[in-house]
């Protein structure tokens, strides 16, 4: 079977695993105080042209959002997402589980606008029993968001704009973050990023490395205690250091972006291959994940020997499933999928 369900089915890039191997009998005092993590701190405050930044590394995608989300709402506070978004729909309930609720937005697309934002917040100060209800304590969204789809750079500064205005934090999860910088239609730089949230982070697990993420904190209202944070929601390697070091590597000689780029290019080619047949698309083909929308016949066809996830019923004979490319897709894979469809 050849794979095409998710970005992060892959182990990691080589150099990675060559620098795990080369470093493997140093010792390093643990929990990120290292020279590795401390090495990439700086890499990464360099790329994002941020040298206040506090910078943290994390095991994983659900810990981080945790982590974050949990050190800056009050208990009586909720976080504001799309509908579709990762904490609504794909972290088993973790941040319902630690007392916020999700208060989601509809979405077409993925993205949520600053109007909806506005008003929402609106909506609820303005609700004569707002003390009875959960009050918005923060804003979350995806670059690029669960349906693939990308903010502009108006569409953040807009909605970075609101959340000042409401004095309330704009956290961006940039579990795909890479392949959303490298998009073809994006028009967003790593810089805009770290300029236009209070919170951001980059992502790793999907994008070349073994695993973990990165915390980028901006605003210095959230820095203090942090780490404390991170502990009491089991996002801190004892071995810091192999977080640390798989940072070094990504952020060497623009490597996080030259990896990304791969997976778009393939992406576009698959999508080129679907558009080329005819097939029209769920959700716009924008970054490395596509949803093409499939007669149910053809379907059960590629799936004995592709791997994709199906994503929307559209009727009763088709379907919309997606196809997701990484850093390590072999272009041979994607020929072979263009010709089967």
């Amino acid at each position: 079977m050849i794979r095409f369900d998710s970005d992060y089915i892959e182990g990691c890039i080589p150099e990675i695993l060559e620098a795990l191997t080369k470093t493997n009998d140093e010792q390093c005092i643990g929990y990120g105080k290292d020279p590795h993590c401390m090495h990439a701190i700086k890499l990464i405050q360099n790329a994002i042209n941020r040298p206040d930044a506090d910078v943290h590394f994390m095991v994983g995608g659900t810990q981080t959002n945790i982590a974050v989300i949990t050190s800056i709402l009050k208990h009586h506070q909720g976080a504001i997402c799309a509908e579709s978004g990762h904490i609504n729909v794909h972290e088993t309930g973790a941040l319902e589980s630690v007392g916020h609720k999700c208060l989601i937005i509809p979405t077409n697309d993925g993205k949520i606008t600053a109007t909806q934002v506005d008003t929402l917040i609106k909506a609820h100060y303005e609700d004569e029993s707002a003390e009875h209800i959960v009050q918005p304590g923060i804003v979350y969204i995806s670059f690029p968001t669960e349906s693939g789809t990308l903010y502009t750079k108006q569409e953040l500064t807009d909605l970075y704009a609101v959340c000042q205005k409401h004095e309330i934090p704009l956290f961006i999860d940039g579990a795909r973050l890479g392949y959303g910088l490298t998009a073809s239609c994006n028009d967003v730089t790593i810089q805009d990023i770290a300029n236009l949230c209070d919170v951001f982070y980059i992502g790793g697990t999907k994008v070349g490395a073994l695993f973990g993420e990165c915390i980028v904190i901006l605003n210095p209202a959230y820095k203090k205690d942090f780490r404390y944070s991170i502990k009491q929601h089991g996002g801190m390697l004892a071995k810091g250091r192999l977080l640390g070091i798989q940072f070094e590597e990504l952020f060497k000689d623009n490597r996080y972006l030259t990896i990304a780029k791969h997976a778009i290019d393939m992406a576009e080619l698959l999508a080129k291959g679907f558009q080329d047949k005819g097939y029209s698309f769920y959700f716009p083909a924008q970054t490395n994940q596509l949803f093409p929308i499939l007669d149910n016949e053809k379907l059960k066809e590629l799936s004995q020997e592709f791997c994709f996830s199906k994503w929307a019923t559209i009727d009763e004979t088709h379907t919309a499933v997606r196809f997701v490319t990484s850093f390590a897709t072999k272009q041979e894979n994607v020929e072979k999928l263009i010709k089967k469809i």
